[in-house]
């Protein structure tokens, strides 16, 4: 190989192992953004739990105050 061909070679090479770079640096964005979206889903999802648990809880006061209240 010549030096011109050297040249070239390793231009290419840096092109190649360049454009891996982005491509790996855009599949971690992609991947935290979309981790992101999980844990606000995920989130929300907790919030909508727990206020059905609250819902819950009160239903069954409201029941046990009844039956107190029928049972006097």
């Amino acid at each position: 190989m010549n030096h011109t061909h050297q040249r070239i070679a390793l231009i290419l090479a840096a092109l190649l192992l360049s454009a891996c770079g982005v491509e790996t640096v855009t599949t971690a964005a992609t991947v935290a953004k979309l981790q992101a979206k999980q844990a606000e889903e995920a989130q929300q999802q907790k919030a909508q739990i727990l206020q059905q648990l609250d819902q819950a809880q009160q239903q069954a006061e409201a029941q046990r105050q009844a039956m107190d209240a029928a049972a006097k």
